[in-house]
């Protein structure tokens, strides 16, 4: 009889191997150093209603997969927000205003960083504007409204909102929160991608005396994914085999460490896995990504909606995970890798890995959410 995993066809579009790979700890750290990681554990550990999210097994998966364990980060824990973008923007408002509360904080959001933005904000009693494309759902801009930010819908793709994030905000003297990073503007996305190293410093006091052999990590403009290298570096003490999954429309950090240089993607369709749907990779992560990550994988959008469901009526594990759009391509990745016997050989899926997977957001969107499962 076949398997849930075998009825159905699981796709990956493309797959590459770092020619240039070199786990380089010393440089990961120069990039982001101990201080800061340590100090964003400090702070965010102290604030209100802090929690480490849950580390859960999915035990049911890795029995069909003969995989030993699959470890899954639960997001959708994360304070009210729902995703792990909480631990970033709301510490960078943190940092960059230092208490001030004449400083107007503004970003431009596809969602998740703008409602971390907006909370942190609203935390710290600071006025807030947030700018969204056309392409954000209404659900998504009422969600940063809420948080009392002042929300500004521009016309065009996300590139266009960060675009009219920063004319307003230079002619208004608004402290841009950005996870992006440019030429001059560094110091924020490195606040951020420090908040976001919270993650790996809990999975390591989580997994106990289990050795993780593979993290599959979602790539958008890199900054978790260059995040969870540095908490690598910093907390692991061995090195895994580090995978980076894109949408197949977006896959800007793949084609960038083909060349070796960072290359714009220019989108031709707006993937499901939204947050995740960015032509360019930032400066800061590039510099962790470019050497450490050893695998590159993009995915078309036809699994996201079947992952979901299978996560939320426990066929993954033994209890029901509520898992968004962009939670669900790391556990695509390693399925299809698995049923794919040239991928999986190379990369060393057996019966003793350990596979850690980044369940990075919860039903933040709580009507797509709905949508993509009744489909």
């Amino acid at each position: 009889m076949k398997t849930i995993l075998q009825k159905e066809l699981w796709s990956i579009s493309s797959f590459l191997e770092n020619k240039n790979f070199l786990f380089d700890e010393n440089k990961i750290l120069n990039s982001l150093p101990k201080k800061d990681i340590d100090e964003a554990y400090s702070s965010i550990s102290s604030w209100k209603d802090y929690s480490p999210t849950p580390l859960i097994e999915l035990n049911k998966l890795s029995k069909e997969l003969n995989l030993n364990k699959i470890f899954y980060k639960d997001e959708s824990k994360r304070f009210d927000l729902k995703s792990f973008k909480a631990l970033g923007g709301a510490y960078a408002v943190e940092k960059v205003t230092k208490g001030n509360k004449d400083i107007v904080v503004a970003t431009a959001t596809a969602g998740n960083h703008g409602r971390s933005v907006a909370w942190g904000a609203k935390r710290l009693g600071l006025k807030c504007k947030i700018f969204i494309s056309e392409y954000v759902s209404d659900a998504r801009g009422q969600a940063m409204a809420d948080l009392s930010a002042d929300v500004i819908k521009v016309k065009g793709n996300y590139e266009k909102s960060l675009i009219e994030c920063i004319k307003q905000s230079t002619e208004n003297n608004w402290q841009i929160v950005q996870d992006v990073a440019w030429q001059n503007y560094m110091l924020v996305p490195m606040y951020t991608m420090a908040g976001y190293t919270v993650m790996m410093k809990e999975i390591v006091d989580q997994i106990k005396n289990d050795k993780i052999t593979h993290i599959i990590l979602q790539a958008g403009v890199g900054g978790m994914a260059g995040a969870m290298i540095v908490g690598i570096a910093r907390y692991l003490k061995n090195v895994p085999e580090t995978i980076v999954v894109e949408p197949d429309s977006a896959a800007c950090v793949m084609e960038s460490i083909k060349t070796g240089k960072i290359e714009k993607i220019d989108i031709k369709r707006e993937s499901l896995m939204g947050g995740m749907s960015c032509g360019e990779v930032s400066l800061v992560p590039w510099e962790i990504l470019k050497n450490a990550v050893k695998f590159c994988i993009s995915l078309p959008d036809d699994d996201i909606a079947k992952t979901m469901k299978l996560l939320g009526d426990s066929s993954f594990s033994e209890e029901k995970i509520i898992a968004g759009e962009n939670s669900a391509p790391g556990v695509i990745s390693l399925i299809a890798s698995c049923l794919n016997d040239q991928i999986k050989e190379r990369l060393k899926l057996n019966s003793k890995s350990n596979i850690l997977v980044i369940g990075c957001e919860g039903d933040t969107d709580k009507e797509m959410y709905q949508k993509l499962i009744n489909q």
